[in-house]
């Protein structure tokens, strides 16, 4: 774990193994922990950096408004403070799809994969996007438990939470630790994102499309759409899962993306 301070935010950040590089963007409102299967399951052939973005897990808040850009470029200013100079493999899940996508168009160099986790390529509706302004106001007023609750039965398949509550709490926990500043200002900045449809036809690196077979926020059918508009898109649909795919059923998103790293290795 390093502390690493990016455009004016102090930033916690895992760095685990070594080989090619592989970085873990979490999603809303959550931090790099999500990813705890995968980091340990796929440290022995790669370097995995995992960092918490400004405002949640450890890393400082930033008031007012971030947008995904921002937190974009800061994960390209953690990449040039851990010296990681070739391209990436760059995994995202959710808001952490948002980030990816505007990673590679800014720092299209930088990356040479992508895996688009239970995500979305089109922008907030007029409604979704005031919904989230007025969340950034309650959690400002009220903290992030109301909104722990409320996410929770969207995150997470119901059979998650009845059958395997450990991960329903952990899940809770990530949630209730955040800064609400941090929460209110990522709102701010998914509320404002742009639409990147259009850019998934020009997306000319090998990509790894994963989903929950019961995502309620970004749906399987949407997910889909996604893939088959990416030249070289797989998809994988995961049983037994949500919105949280990599922590609902490790196993299987774990064999996933170590095939892809695998497959990517062997086809250089």
């Amino acid at each position: 774990m390093r502390r690493i301070d990016v455009n004016g935010a102090s930033l916690n950040v895992i760095d685990r193994g070594a080989g090619p590089a592989v970085v873990f963007i979490h999603g809303f409102p959550l931090n790099h922990t999500m990813w705890a299967a995968q980091l340990d399951a796929l440290a022995a052939n790669n370097r995995l950096i995992a960092p918490d973005l400004r405002g949640f897990g450890q890393s400082t808040a930033t008031d007012g408004t971030v947008t995904i850009a921002q937190f974009a470029d800061d994960v390209a200013a953690a990449l040039d403070a851990l010296a990681v100079r070739q391209p990436v493999c760059l995994c995202g899940l959710s808001m952490g799809g948002y980030v990816a996508f505007q990673f590679l168009r800014k720092y299209r160099d930088r990356v040479r994969s992508l895996v688009l986790c239970d995500t979305r390529s089109a922008a907030d509706t007029p409604e979704a996007a005031e919904g989230r302004r007025k969340m950034a106001e309650e959690v400002l007023r009220n903290g992030t438990a109301a909104l722990a609750e409320a996410m929770l039965p969207r995150l997470l398949h119901p059979r998650t939470a009845q059958e395997r509550p450990q991960v329903a709490a952990a899940v809770r926990d990530m949630i209730l630790s955040c800064d609400p500043r941090g929460v209110a200002a990522a709102q701010r900045g998914m509320a404002a994102r742009p639409d990147v449809t259009e850019l998934l036809p020009s997306i000319d690196v090998r990509t790894l499309v994963i989903v929950g077979q019961e995502d309620a926020i970004s749906p399987p059918a949407e997910m889909r759409k996604i893939a088959a508009a990416i030249p070289q898109a797989q998809f994988v649909e995961v049983p037994d899962a949500g919105h949280m795919a990599p922590m609902e059923n490790a196993a299987l998103v774990n064999a996933a993306l170590a095939k892809f790293l695998a497959d990517e290795l062997h086809a250089r």
